[in-house]
């Protein structure tokens, strides 16, 4: 969001209280200028990142447009502090002018270090806004900080793509379903394909071929093999599939209502994280593929004596900068689908 003016406090070696009561004075120094500074009330976001890593981090939100939080706190952990640094600022959003008003957004940056993070709840709890959901994001992996926010926090943010172990990635996201809603990047990077393969089954007409999947096929970045794993749990949850586990290679299958429905998942180069491709093919041979491509996804369907029809879906991708701006939007939502996805692309590692 850009700032279009703001006011600023800094203090070395303070305590959460002092930073709580500077905010409180910001706010209404703000007030003072001109009533028609409000405050922006929806979401507080508490970011821990690596200090050294904390500019990429500022750019990523920058571009998250409208979805901004309304306070933004960012905990920068740096090796060997033992003190708490605090630069505070209170931004509007515009200039208010005869009979407008103006939003205010709050950022706190906190220096602190890692013997801070098992106790992280004590620093963060007098900063957020009472009130209003909270929303956890820890793109560096403290996830002790993250365990330590369970009672400050409603929601976690998270990126299993961005953890080697896909295993491990999925298994963290049920521990933390179990006290608290997860917003996982890998799965809304697979929001369009679910969506295009949704409507193309839509028509009460086709809805009877859903049975009919004899085989699905799923092209992924190298390191987004938990996407594939979660679209092939969604199919599996939505579909009453019981998955069975997959070998090594990529290669399994599941239970269909007309019997096995084979699952290979397969890595592809590619220079952006989530799906590259999808195919679905019906006991008749006729099949539907999806496939990344220039402006959004290229379709093609071949009918059971091959014939072949090809088209392109428009504007299928929101870019990294509008996944992240929707995954602080979904966190106010909730998505129970995502929780019945994960616990069948589960199975599938088991």
């Amino acid at each position: 969001m850009p700032a279009v003016n703001d006011t600023v406090w800094t203090a070395q070696n303070t305590t959460p209280s002092e930073i709580e009561e500077a905010l409180r004075n910001l706010l209404a120094e703000r007030h003072a200028e001109s009533a028609a500074y409000v405050p922006a009330r929806v979401l507080n976001l508490v970011i821990i990142v690596d200090r050294q890593w904390s500019g990429e981090i500022a750019n990523r939100l920058r571009r998250v447009g409208r979805n901004h939080a309304s306070r933004t706190i960012v905990c920068a952990v740096s090796e060997g502090r033992t003190t708490l640094d605090a630069v505070a600022t209170v931004a509007a959003d515009s200039t208010p002018g005869e009979g407008e008003t103006a939003l205010t957004f709050e950022t706190i940056v906190i220096d602190l270090g890692p013997g801070h993070l098992p106790y992280l709840d004590s620093i963060v709890d007098p900063l957020v806004v009472t009130d209003i959901p909270t929303l956890v994001w820890a793109p560096h992996g403290h996830w002790e900080a993250v365990d330590s926010l369970r009672g400050v926090s409603q929601s976690v943010l998270l990126d299993s793509v961005e953890d080697p172990e896909v295993a491990e990635a999925l298994r963290r996201a049920a521990r933390l379903l179990e006290s608290r809603e997860v917003v996982d990047l890998a799965w809304l990077r697979t929001t369009p394909w679910r969506e295009r393969i949704a409507t193309s089954f839509d028509p009460p007409a086709r809805r009877h071929q859903l049975a009919a999947i004899s085989s699905i096929a799923v092209r992924h970045h190298f390191a987004s093999g938990a996407a594939a794993l979660l679209i092939c749990g969604w199919f599996g949850s939505r579909l009453g599939w019981p998955a069975q586990p997959l070998h090594r290679d990529g290669k399994g299958h599941a239970d269909g209502q007309m019997g096995e429905v084979s699952v290979t998942l397969d890595s592809v180069g590619q220079n952006v994280p989530g799906l590259s491709g999808l195919t679905l093919t019906l006991r008749d041979g006729s099949s539907l593929s999806l496939d990344r491509g220039p402006g959004g996804l290229q379709a093609t369907e071949r009918d059971g004596a091959g014939v072949e029809r090809t088209w392109r879906l428009l504007g299928a991708s929101r870019g990294e900068s509008g996944i992240l701006g929707e995954g602080i939007r979904q966190s106010l939502i909730g998505n129970p689908i995502y929780a019945q996805a994960l616990r069948c692309a589960s199975g599938l590692l088991e």
